[in-house]
């Protein structure tokens, strides 16, 4: 079976980053980011066992989604500048295991994501996305695709269906999140939402009408049903809740292309990805590294 493995590289070095604890080498680099990074992704081609893999990243540029709305991820501190020191480390250590890297200026990592998985379907049988970022739930469809969280302390690691989708957002689809934040915001990328439309509202609207869209066609139907009150809420804030869903849902035609062939596991000089883990001082996670071609030929000739 074949499975590509699209890892959120953005959403993971923000949670590597936040997961261990300040960590530098002799030399004083710190690389707290670049070793937790490394850990997750060692972790996760070890879980997973993909046949393809690619990580995508963010590009220090403002997004559609900043020129739509400018106060678009406002509230957020700037990167760190003890994180954006390691961001280019840790693309050298996938760019060292043999890892396609892709980003697009003016789109996040997630749209880049949502691009690749698009186009894989045809090609692949299955799509697993890596993140910490709960805005790629929306990408989930059938098993085909499935987004799966790595653990962090005592949050275990969770693999999202179609069936998990909808156990966290009550019955909600997948393809429903842009339509519930449109209705009740995200204060993590400052998106509005309308005033006073909490999440079990929301989901009593998406429940009888399917999307933001119908919701609005239907506002004789819904003061009926859910109150003047409700429907007030609404007519006070429709570009609102229009521009949220926007701002909310996943780009899928981002201006790029994905090479299934590039993609595919395949051989790394395992020397030299060590010398750099002895560099940073990584030793413990030399072990977890994937065995290089003479290593799985013993171990197939062992079989």
């Amino acid at each position: 079976m074949k499975r590509l493995v699209l890892i959120d590289g953005h959403a993971v070095l923000f949670r590597a980053f936040h997961a261990y604890p300040t960590l530098t080498t002799s030399r004083g680099e710190l690389v707290n980011a670049v070793y937790g990074f490394a850990n997750i992704l060692l972790n996760t081609i070890a879980e997973l066992k993909p046949t393809h893999i690619a990580v995508a990243f963010d590009r220090a540029k403002p997004t559609f989604r900043h020129a739509a709305y400018t106060q678009y991820k406002a509230t957020r501190p700037e990167m760190p500048s003890d994180l954006a020191g390691q961001q280019e480390r840790v693309e050298e250590v996938v760019k060292i295991l043999n890892i396609p890297i892709f980003a697009v200026g003016g789109y996040e990592a997630d749209d880049v994501i949502g691009t690749l998985a698009e186009q894989a379907v045809p090609k692949i049988d299955e799509v697993v996305i890596v993140t910490g970022d709960h805005d790629a739930l929306q990408l989930v469809k059938n098993t085909r695709v499935r987004v799966y969280m790595p653990g962090r302390g005592k949050i275990p690691i969770k693999m999202y269906d179609e069936v998990g989708v909808e156990e966290k957002y009550g019955s909600l689809k997948p393809e429903q999140i842009p339509d519930y934040k449109g209705l009740v915001g995200d204060s993590s990328d400052n998106i509005p939402g309308v005033r006073g439309i909490g999440p079990k509202m929301a989901i009593k609207l998406l429940r009888e009408f399917k999307s933001v869209e119908k919701v609005y066609k239907n506002l004789d139907q819904a003061k009926d049903k859910f109150g003047n009150r409700v429907v007030q809420q609404l007519i006070d804030d429709q570009e609102q809740a229009r521009l949220s869903k926007q701002l909310a849902t996943i780009d899928r035609k981002v201006p790029i292309r994905l090479n299934v062939a590039a993609c595919q596991v395949h051989e790394y000089d395992k020397g030299v990805v060590i010398k750099l883990f002895e560099e940073l001082e990584f030793k413990s996670l030399t072990r977890k590294l994937p065995n290089d071609s003479f290593e799985q030929m013993v171990q197939e000739a062992l079989l």
